[in-house]
Order: structure tokens, then C-alpha cells, then sequence
């Protein structure tokens, strides 16, 4: 039994769509570390306590999106829920960022959510992350 990768299984286009989402929004979120780390150093943090224990929550979420993307890659059937997860919370945040005034941030917030979701709940996709039990 080899390795699956979203490059050689039917309807890997999706699979890569879904995978390239969630590792943009990981990414996104290092972006956000490094803004504040910066912040904090800065001494615009309200307290530097809640600004250390959010970098770090943010970093143990970056890396778990990560971890998410590439099992999306690897075409791991686990990988399919919590990447679902995180499009419908990355959605809810691109509304919120969107209402606060944040566009530079909703936008390409909710234009990721989507492609991931549609990535993730295409037909071929589905097939793909869905384990065969087979009957003898």
C-alpha cells in the first residue's frame, strides 16, 4: 500500500484547492503572530502576560492548521472534519473582520473559507477523505 498524495487520486484539483486553503490560512494566522509579536515588543499590548499566552495559542493553532493541510494532502480521511472546522470558524471571522472595517482581512478571509469549502465538499473529494470498509 503506498502513499496517497491529493496529486495522484481522482479529483485532485479539489483536494489541492482544499489543501492550498487551509495551509493560506495558516499562514495567514503566522502573519498575525508576527504582528503581535510586534505589538507586544512595541508595548501596545494591553497587558504582556494575554499577549504572550495569545501568541502562543495563536502558534499551537497555526501548527495544528498546518498539520490539517497536510493531511488534506496526504488524502488522511481524519483530515476532513477539522479542515471543515476551520473553513466555517476562518467564515465567521472574515463576517466579523468584514463588520468591524477589517476588509483588507474579511475578504481574503471568506474568499478562503470558501474555496476550502468547496474543495473539501466537492463529490470527488468526498470519495477521496471517505474510508472503503470492504465486506468479505
Amino acid at each position: 500500500m503506498g502513499m496517497r498524495f491529493a496529486g495522484n487520486v481522482p479529483g485532485a484539483r479539489m483536494l489541492l484547492l482544499a489543501a492550498a486553503a487551509v495551509a493560506a490560512e495558516a499562514a495567514a494566522l503566522c502573519a498575525v503572530i508576527v504582528l503581535n509579536a510586534i505589538d507586544s515588543a512595541a508595548g501596545r499590548a494591553w497587558t504582556t502576560s494575554n499577549a504572550i499566552a495569545f501568541i502562543a495559542l495563536e502558534a499551537v493553532l497555526a501548527i495544528g492548521m498546518a498539520l490539517v493541510a497536510l493531511g488534506i494532502y496526504r488524502v488522511r480521511p481524519w483530515s476532513r472534519t477539522p479542515a471543515v472546522m476551520i473553513q466555517l470558524f476562518t467564515g465567521i471571522v472574515g463576517i466579523w473582520l468584514i463588520q468591524a472595517g477589517r476588509i483588507g482581512w474579511g475578504i481574503p478571509a471568506l474568499l478562503l473559507a470558501v474555496a476550502g469549502l468547496a474543495g473539501l465538499l466537492a463529490p470527488a473529494s468526498l470519495r477521496a477523505l471517505t474510508h472503503q470498509v470492504s465486506r468479505q
